[in-house]
């Protein structure tokens, strides 16, 4: 293609440093939008700032430390990664490609990578969340920052948005190929995902049905049957209700329900992050063998596999052609 191409690369996000300053300045940003918390801003962000961030920031960045790298977060340092080789498949395919990485919280920003990308004179532009399956609270969130950069600009290029590729068949061969290669015999699969509140889903984020789809492509492929796998959902938070059943109640009571084997997959996150190997290769681990499991593999997010950037970069490149 002769078209110059602009791709943008979003992920959720992380803090600056592993230190509960930064801990903080991170959650302040990304627990006030709106579309994460909708209460009103006169009641929640008092509480935000006075009890749940001085009480969550140093337990957090300490557990940031654990996984801190030379490039930052271990998400930061992942997507980085896959950034760099998706430009690099985009260009071996014969794409005039030019790749940013964006957050929707924190760094780097989506108006630095729009303004990056305008610089070098894209003829369109393709911006790809990184979270296969849509959910109001990621990828409409994305799309509000998107659509909130052009407000006061008048050089808005051709440009299209993917809303999710949850069913993606490169995608669910990328998801097959990797839990093949660390699920033992005899061990249940479970697929865990990011929660959101029950009451999102009833006022009609569909992110469930993404979920189930998800789940249900890849044991297709797999050929597994009901008894060999589950599907929970982790990081609840608060008080209110969300999607269950809860990962981490599923751990407690899965021994006592015969499963002494399980290995974890977790499809809606592209690289690992603190919800991957923390919450789930190490919380929800020592749920499992506290209460009678015998063994427990956490299988890795895709990350820089090459079937990932393979799918990612035809993801993208099927929209290089519309």
């Amino acid at each position: 293609m002769s078209k110059k191409i602009g791709v943008i690369l979003v992920n959720l996000g992380s803090p600056a440093e592993a230190t509960p300053k930064a801990v903080s300045d991170y959650l302040w940003q990304f627990l006030r939008d709106k579309r994460v918390v909708d209460l009103p801003a006169w009641k929640w962000w008092p509480l935000l700032k006075a009890i749940i961030l001085p009480h969550r920031a140093k337990r957090v960045a300490e557990l940031y430390q654990h996984s801190w790298t030379a490039q930052g977060s271990l998400l930061i340092a992942v997507s980085r990664q896959q950034q760099k080789l998706v430009q690099r498949y985009l260009r071996e395919k014969g794409i005039d490609a030019e790749v940013e990485l964006a957050m929707t919280y924190g760094q780097p920003n989506l108006t630095t990578a729009v303004d990056n990308l305008m610089r070098k004179k894209i003829e369109k532009l393709i911006v790809l969340p990184l979270f296969p399956q849509y959910s109001s609270t990621t990828t409409a969130a994305v799309f509000d920052a998107f659509v909130n950069i052009w407000q006061n600009r008048r050089d808005l290029p051709p440009f299209e948005f993917i809303h999710n590729y949850a069913d993606n068949p490169d995608y669910i061969q990328a998801l097959a190929q990797t839990i093949r290669r660390y699920l033992k015999e005899d061990t249940f699969l479970l697929f865990s995902y990011h929660g959101i509140p029950l009451r999102y889903e009833q006022e009609g984020d569909n992110y469930r049905q993404q979920c189930e789809l998800t789940t249900q492509k890849v044991i297709e492929t797999l050929g597994l049957e009901s008894k060999q796998w589950g599907m929970t959902f982790q990081s609840r938070f608060g008080r209110e209700e969300w999607l269950s059943p809860y990962t981490d109640e599923f751990m407690k009571t899965a021994p006592k329900e015969g499963i002494r084997k399980i290995a974890v997959v977790c499809p809606g996150f592209s690289a690992d992050c603190l919800e991957t190997v923390e919450e789930i290769a190490q919380e929800n681990r020592q749920y499992f063998l506290h209460h009678g499991g015998e063994d427990f593999q956490y299988i890795p997010a895709l990350n820089t596999q090459p079937a990932h950037i393979t799918a990612l970069g035809n993801i993208i490149l099927k929209k290089c052609e519309a």
